[in-house]
Order: C-alpha cells, then sequence, then structure tokens
C-alpha cells in the first residue's frame, strides 16, 4: 500500500513539473515572437540590428544578473566550475546564435534563415539518438514532419525566396547555437539554478556582442528617432525596453527554466511556436496580416508540437 502511494505521489509530482514546464515554455515562445516586430519599429526608425541586439542582450544581462547572484546564495565556486559549459551557453547558445542570424539575413531572405536556424529541434533529436541513446519515437518524428512542413508555409518559404550560400552557412551556424542552448539549458548535471546558469549567459553574451561591434563585425547604429507601430508613434525607449527586459530577460529565463522540466528535446519542439506568435505580433503591431498558408502552417506547427509532446506522456 505504502509502495503505492509513493508510486501515486511521484506521478502527480512528474505532471505538475510537466505542466509548470510547459507553462513557462508557451512564456517564453509567446515572448521571443515580439522580438521582430518589436524591432521592425526600431529598424524603420534608422537603428541597426547590431544595435538593437546588444541593447536588448545588455539590458536583460543587467535585470537578471542580480537574481543569478542570489541564486547562488555564495555558491561562487560552483560556477567557477562550471564556467567552460556557461561560457559556450553565453558565446555559442545566446550571442553566437544571434549574431549568426543576423549575418545570415544580411545576404539572403529571411524566411529560409528563420526556417534554416529552426531545424535545431530535428539537430537537438540526431543529438539525442547519436550521444545519448534516445531513438525518436513514431510521435516525435511524426511531429517533426508536421512541424517541419508548417515552418516552410508559416516563413512563407513557397512565394519564393532569395538564397546565397554564405546566407546558407550562417544561417546553419545560427543553428548550432540554437541547439547548444537547448542543449545545455536543459542539463541538470551543472547543479546550477536556471536564474544563475540564464544571468552568467547573458553577461558573457553581452560581453560577446559589444568585443564583435568593437572590432567592426556587428555595426552599430542608433537613433532617438521615434519608432512607428500600428498603435502609432512611441519614444524608443519603450521598444528598446520591452526588447530587454520581454523579450530577452523574460524569454531567456523561463525558456531555460522550462528546458530544466521538459527536457531538451520538447522544449525545442515548443520553442517553434515561437514563429507562430512572431506572425501575431506582427499583426497586432505592425499592420502584417497573417496569410491563408501562415495560419495553415501555424496550425501544422501547433499539430507538430502536440504529437511531440505526446511522447512525454
Amino acid at each position: 500500500m505504502t509502495q503505492v502511494v509513493d508510486d501515486t505521489l511521484r506521478v502527480r509530482a512528474s505532471s505538475g513539473a510537466l505542466g509548470g514546464g510547459l507553462f513557462l515554455a508557451l512564456v517564453s515562445a509567446m515572448s521571443f515572437g515580439m522580438s521582430g516586430s518589436l524591432a521592425r519599429g526600431l529598424l524603420s526608425s534608422g537603428w541597426s540590428p547590431g544595435a538593437i541586439v546588444l541593447a536588448r542582450v545588455g539590458i536583460a544581462a543587467l535585470v537578471v544578473a542580480p537574481c543569478a547572484v542570489a541564486s547562488l546564495r555564495g555558491r561562487l565556486r560552483q560556477l567557477r566550475a562550471q564556467l567552460p559549459t556557461v561560457l559556450v551557453y553565453g558565446v555559442l547558445g545566446l550571442a553566437g546564435a544571434q549574431f549568426c542570424f543576423f549575418s545570415a539575413v544580411a545576404t539572403m531572405d529571411v524566411a529560409p534563415a528563420l526556417l534554416i536556424e529552426y531545424t535545431a529541434p530535428a539537430a537537438v533529436v540526431v543529438w539525442l539518438w547519436v550521444r545519448r541513446g534516445q531513438r525518436p519515437r513514431p510521435y516525435t518524428l511524426a511531429g517533426a514532419g508536421m512541424a517541419a512542413a508548417g515552418l516552410v508555409l508559416a516563413v512563407d518559404l513557397l512565394s519564393g525566396a532569395d538564397l546565397a550560400w554564405s546566407g546558407v552557412a550562417w544561417a546553419l551556424a545560427a543553428m548550432v547555437g540554437l541547439t547548444a542552448y537547448f542543449l545545455i539549458a536543459a542539463d541538470t548535471d551543472t547543479g546550477l539554478p536556471p536564474v544563475a546558469l540564464t544571468g552568467a549567459g547573458l553577461v558573457i553574451g553581452t560581453v560577446t556582442l559589444a568585443a564583435l561591434a568593437a572590432v567592426g563585425l556587428l555595426p552599430m547604429r542608433a537613433t532617438l528617432e521615434p519608432a512607428s507601430y500600428t498603435t502609432g508613434s512611441t519614444p524608443w525607449w519603450v521598444p528598446v525596453l520591452l526588447l530587454g527586459l520581454v523579450t530577452a530577460a523574460l524569454a531567456y529565463t523561463t525558456g531555460t527554466a522550462a528546458s530544466r522540466r521538459l527536457g531538451s528535446r520538447t522544449a525545442s519542439f515548443i520553442a517553434l511556436l515561437e514563429v507562430v506568435a512572431s506572425v501575431g505580433f506582427a499583426w497586432l503591431l505592425i499592420d502584417e496580416a497573417p496569410t491563408t498558408s501562415q495560419t495553415v502552417g501555424g496550425l501544422l506547427i501547433i499539430g507538430g508540437v502536440v504529437l511531440a509532446k505526446l511522447d512525454d506522456r
């Protein structure tokens, strides 16, 4: 009888962790999805992509870093012991993924670059299969196929896109960075609290992006002109703060916490909903109504995420 009660409690605890992880993953995807539309207003007013991403990550680092220090409660030795992992997380998973994506869209259309970067869930599945022997099950494979078809429609790739080999290479590098983000964020062996890993990674990412800007690899240009959206013009600092606080600090913190609860595979699939959210925010903020193909693509992505999530049952 005692064994039955213990098993029941463990099942309930596991279900609660999955439910909480799913909520955090959805918050993260919705927050990330807002970034493109907010950035569009700044780009139109004269900001460069490099200045936007550096401001975004830098503000997030200022907000999350104090929370990271508090979460360690004096256990800085533990952070030093995991410094190589944290460096990879910050340089490759945060700064590297964003730098490579912006480098990709400098020579090719955004849609195919986004499609290539978001093959990261498939890369996570392959990595877990090769390195850990976690063979993908039918639901995962079906979900990956459905989500891939949805991505093609959601980014409107069928309407024609400009491809360049250099851009494809940069987009693949962004995919590697995003894959590293999911794998490291879900790693419980580091012993670091999620907010500590996120805070340290954001600081390292900020330093990396600042170094790239200093040597001229990340062009920096900012203005004090108002940013325009469907709702009207707003001071430049409003979208900058939203980018830092919501689309970076909140998005990365909840995303890392969700990966710990759900695992890298499921978290990466749910992150695909960022594409659906970006279409919705583009409609609300910059009056870009979704096309029929984008709507169908969004539904396919949601279906693929649901299929992948069924494996957790």
